[in-house]
């Protein structure tokens, strides 16, 4: 039931985040990161593994004095999703983390200090594998960038960048990704377009400061669709005031409405009138409840009522028509049986359940005889 996105996407260097890749022709990365107070371990935990829970490729931490350094020591060695240290200034924090076992290193070097501190950092890194993270943000740019242009534009955010990656040009360094990120959503998408024709390494997404569930979820579906459909972008983040957990729902539903990346169930559901046969919104607001746990990538198509019912279910794999007296389920886009108003709902969550299952065994099946294939 799935078809294959039409966006080509740019070609980009790959490097490796532990065991996510990031680039080249690996599937976008959806990443968030925590907001505890990282030297509170047990928060902090119990917050990475909710990330990782909600389908979470990456998760960032802010690390900004030594002693979180020594709660990242910790929090490392409870979870096994890749973690990334966001640091500021302090080269000494990230060679810290570089030996706890920090995946990447989120650091801009121009502002660590002497070329000493930033070969220190650099020779750990390509030591220990450790990719950077360059990471411009339009309400911190340097002040003689503010002098230059007067206030955060586009081309500023792009010459920061462009000063950062000059310098691990410089030390030979080129495994990194590079973010220029504003609130400003054409400020965004605009630095991104100039920064995507300069350099070949991976871009992270994403519109900073986006704002509340609401308002940052739009603008975020705007911003990083307009640059996603360009096919820039290699891994993102949907920055919300909100539980971590939501920017990393949001970034997938993105990713899925572009046919990018799928990460459990496509719903389908009409917005409800006067001909629907059941409580559309009641029902779908359970159904996402209900089925957050399935990670197998499928369509669903709740509809309420016969005149588009029987077309989005015939192209999902498993669809509900409303209809009198009895609704009806389609599976594998063909009619199968008809379910009364009654417990309706833990019938469709069985039957989803059930597909689910299903299609997984497939697939698996699949993967078992390519591997049969490429040993002959």
């Amino acid at each position: 039931m799935h078809k294959p996105s039409p966006i080509t996407r740019r070609v980009s260097r790959q490097i490796m985040v532990g065991s996510v890749a990031v680039g080249g022709d690996a599937p976008i990365s959806v990443q968030s990161m925590t907001n505890t107070e990282t030297c509170d371990v047990e928060a902090t935990v119990a917050q990475v593994k909710a990330i990782q829970d909600a389908g979470a490729d990456i998760v960032r931490v802010s690390v900004p004095s030594m002693d979180a350094a020594e709660a990242f020591r910790a929090i490392r060695a409870r979870v096994d999703i890749p973690l990334v240290a966001d640091i500021h200034f302090d080269h000494k924090i990230a060679l810290k983390v570089a030996e706890y076992g920090v995946d990447c290193l989120r650091i801009n070097p121009g502002n660590i200090g002497s070329d000493k501190k930033v070969r220190a950092v650099i020779d750990c890194a390509r030591d220990k594998g450790i990719p950077i993270r360059i990471g411009v943000n339009a309400g911190s740019l340097g002040k003689e960038l503010q002098r230059k242009y007067g206030e955060p534009t586009a081309e500023a955010l792009v010459e920061s960048a462009l000063h950062h990656v000059d310098i691990l040009d410089r030390f030979n360094y080129p495994d990194f990704k590079v973010s220029v990120k504003a609130s400003e959503v054409f400020m965004a998408v605009a630095a991104y377009r100039l920064l995507a024709k300069q350099i070949d390494q991976p871009l992270h997404l994403g519109i900073t400061e986006a704002g509340g569930l609401r308002g940052g979820t739009v603008k975020s579906s705007v911003g990083l669709g307009m640059l996603l459909m360009d096919g820039i972008g290699d891994t993102i983040r949907v920055s919300l005031a909100a539980d971590p957990v939501e920017e990393v729902k949001v970034g997938f539903e993105i990713l899925k409405s572009l046919k990018l990346r799928a990460n459990g169930i496509n719903f389908i559901a009409c917005p409800s009138c006067s001909r629907q046969n059941f409580d559309v919104i009641s029902t779908m607001n359970t159904l996402e409840q209900r089925l957050e746990d399935i990670r197998t990538p499928m369509d669903v198509a709740v509809i309420g009522c016969i005149v588009n019912g029987p077309g989005e279910a015939r192209e999902a794999d498993v669809g509900l028509t409303g209809a009198s007296p009895n609704n009806l389920i389609y599976i594998d886009g063909k009619p199968d049986h008809k379910v009364s108003n009654q417990d309706f709902v833990d019938h469709l969550e069985q039957v989803i359940r059930q597909r689910a299952a299903s299609l997984e065994a497939q697939r698996a099946a699949e993967d078992a005889q390519l591997i049969v294939r490429s040993k002959q």
